[in-house]
């Protein structure tokens, strides 16, 4: 039963256009999910068929207007569908990052006072168990699958499919029951509440109102003229507003496919077989991909790792033309159609991003070099300005108009400006209704006529092009005076695919200096592939060769700086290679991967001492958190290197 089609025109909550979709495009895939090697698809019809019995099933539960739903587990079709079933009732749906430890859990079902959760799998039940009695308003937990529960035999426990089967009862005890529902909510009610990262402080819970999404998703459909023929894979948190974006708002508004992995171990995979002609990934995600490439072509033999740097030099300097449709000589237009036969799409083809049509990366600003290489073999990837509180867009790239050093102009409806200090403000139908119960920093962030303080420093150039240099209070200066950009210097080492992470250091210091994570799985099959041996993490940073290489990466990010007139000055000094990857379990990462820099600086703040001293080395012990709850302390007698500046380098040459 899929109820009552709302009229046209008033399509103004998920659950409407659910209703919509169903009778338009019945028939056509809406969900996909990969399980045991096996892609599993239901329609409209059939998706608004599972989200009806649902919400019935909530209902009978006990779940009324105004209640608060956790979701939480890996991208399931399930879990979508319970957060329009919750919508349906006039719930407030609560998406919590499914690495979360308890601890943080145990915050944001406090804070939000969820009642309900539903939850994937045994792992985050059992999180919710052992946090339960620090959570008094929450009331019963429901999880899909069953896998490991067969002695759990609490009360407040249902699975999925039961839940379901009851509200298929209740369905037909109350017919009118989910239509009249669905009907009771409009564009101006709350429709999801999203936490924000917690960068500098505890998470905020932002809410967010249909209206806020809907018009949000379909302007940027209509900007990039996204249809219902779309493919998109949903890989990344549904917890996070892009996820919510893209994966929801815009195949509800469109009607295009969503499809989930069968695990995060099978994601690429997975992007291969689907091919995506629309896709979305953070920087992190661009560079890991990069990376992977990097080792095999370092596997490769020496003709194709020749065949590979020669073609992508061509790419480099006509590939990005040749996207926008700009002219260039016939000559090298030859050469980049054999570069595209001969690497470009097989390349794409092995990342599964053959089909892709429009590609968008946000989050924090992708390093200038990662944007380039990408854009360079064909792959139209656009960067784009979001937050949570904007509901995502703010500017993305127009066609035609890509440039690495922007993000983009203005979306559709959305107004920018940038204040005195130089901080960029906002406005646009996207905008954010309040944080929940924290009406200070809402009065703090929005303005009475709906301007938003997004804390980034930026400015607009003569084309109406954003340009993000850092976060304001992240911008400093040097003792001379220097420009002190650091998420822009992290850009840049993180290009390299031996860097992982980087946290640069110089405001109100006599120069910059920088602590450096090396990607294990690079810098690991680098050292096999010179019979290296190590032990893990630790001892693989901290041997003398490996600091050579990294050294090679931070003399060519010095260059690279030495040639821009504004942050010729800011280059490093000195740097380190941590002892530990940087972890979100252990607070210094976000559960979107952005490094939280004071609990750094404060954690490692002997180190830190030791860069800005004449010391060549540090002993340091921390204690560090693994998956499954338990610590253990790492100790280690950390090398400090001296990084040749590029001024310096100049003049030996000379000599």
């Amino acid at each position: 039963m899929t109820g009552t089609s709302p009229k046209p025109g008033n399509l103004d909550t998920f659950p409407k256009l659910l209703a919509e979709n169903a009778r338009l495009r019945g028939d056509k895939p809406a969900s996909r999910e990969k399980d045991y090697g096996i892609w599993q698809t239901w329609t409209w019809a059939e998706v608004a068929d599972e989200i009806r019995a649902l919400a019935c099933g909530l209902a009978a539960l006990g779940v009324r207007r105004g209640d608060k739903v956790a979701i939480c587990g890996d991208n399931r079709p399930h879990l979508y569908w319970s957060i329009t079933a919750a919508q349906v009732l006039g719930a407030v749906p609560v998406p919590v990052y499914q690495d979360s430890v308890p601890e943080e859990m145990q915050y944001i079902y406090e804070h939000a006072e969820a009642k309900y959760a539903v939850v994937e799998n045994q792992e985050q039940v059992d999180k919710l168990l052992e946090i339960k009695d620090r959570a008094p308003v929450l009331q019963h937990i429901i999880y899909k699958f069953p896998r490991g529960m067969r002695h759990y035999d609490q009360p407040f426990l249902s699975l999925l499919d039961d839940v379901q089967k009851r509200g298929r009862a209740f369905d037909a005890e109350n017919p009118d029951f989910y239509d009249n529902a669905v009907g009771e909510s409009g564009g101006s009610d709350i429709a999801i509440m999203l936490y924000t990262s917690g960068t500098t402080g505890r998470p905020k819970g932002v809410m967010l109102s249909f209206d806020n999404l809907i018009i949000t998703g379909r302007n940027g459909a209509i900007r990039e003229n996204l249809t219902e023929d779309e493919d998109m894979l949903a890989y990344l948190p549904m917890a996070w507003i892009g996820d919510n974006i893209f994966s929801v708002a815009q195949s509800y508004v469109t009607g295009f496919c969503v499809s989930c992995p069968e695990s995060s171990d099978t994601v690429l995979e997975d992007l291969r077989e689907i091919g995506p002609t629309y896709f979305f990934a953070p920087p992190r995600i661009y560079e890991s991909l990069l990376t992977t490439v990097m080792i095999r072509i370092e596997d490769a033999a020496r003709i194709k790792q020749f065949m590979f740097h020669y073609f992508m030099d061509v790419a480099g300097r006509v590939g990005m033309d040749i996207l926008d449709g700009k002219p260039i000589s016939l000559t090298d237009r030859a050469l980049y159609w054999l570069g595209n036969i001969l690497v470009y799409a097989p390349l794409k083809n092995v990342l599964g991003l053959s089909k892709v049509r429009t590609s968008y990366t946000a989050g924090e600003a992708i390093g200038p070099d990662i944007f380039t290489f990408y854009r360079s073999m064909g792959l139209n990837l656009k960067q784009m300005y979001a937050s949570t509180e904007a509901s995502v867009f703010i500017t993305v790239h127009p066609d035609g108009e890509v440039r690495p050093d922007t993000s983009g102009t203005p979306a559709i409806d959305v107004e920018v400006r940038i204040e005195d200090d130089g901080e960029v403000m906002f406005r646009s139908p996207g905008v954010f209704q309040a944080y929940y119960k924290n009406d200070e920093e809402t009065k703090a962030t929005k303005t009475d006529d709906g301007w938003v303080h997004t804390g980034d420093a930026g400015y607009l150039d003569h084309d109406n092009h954003l340009h993000i240099i850092d976060r304001s209070k992240d911008v400093g200066k040097l003792n001379d005076g220097t420009l002190f950009a650091p998420k822009f210097i992290e850009n840049k080492l993180k290009f390299f695919p031996h860097i992982k992470e980087a946290v640069a250091f110089g405001h109100e210091r006599d120069y910059v200096a920088a602590f450096i994570n090396i990607d294990l799985e690079s810098v690991g099959n680098w050292a096999e592939r010179r019979n290296l041996a190590y032990m893990g993490y630790t001892d693989l940073a901290g041997q003398e060769t490996v600091y050579e290489l990294i050294l090679d990466c931070v003399a060519k990010v010095n260059r690279d700086l030495a040639a821009d007139e504004k942050l010729g000055g800011s280059q490093i000094h000195r740097f380190l290679i941590l002892h530990k990857e940087l972890d979100a379990d252990d607070g210094e990462l976000t559960r979107t991967r952005k490094v939280r820099r004071k609990h750094v600086s404060e954690k490692y703040a002997e180190l830190i001492q030791a860069l800005y001293s004449d010391d060549d080395h540090c002993a340091i012990e921390a204690e560090v958190t693994f998956e499954d709850g338990r610590t253990d302390t790492i100790t280690a007698d950390l090398k400090i290197c001296e990084a040749p500046l590029a001024a310096a380098v100049a003049k030996a040459a000379a000599e």
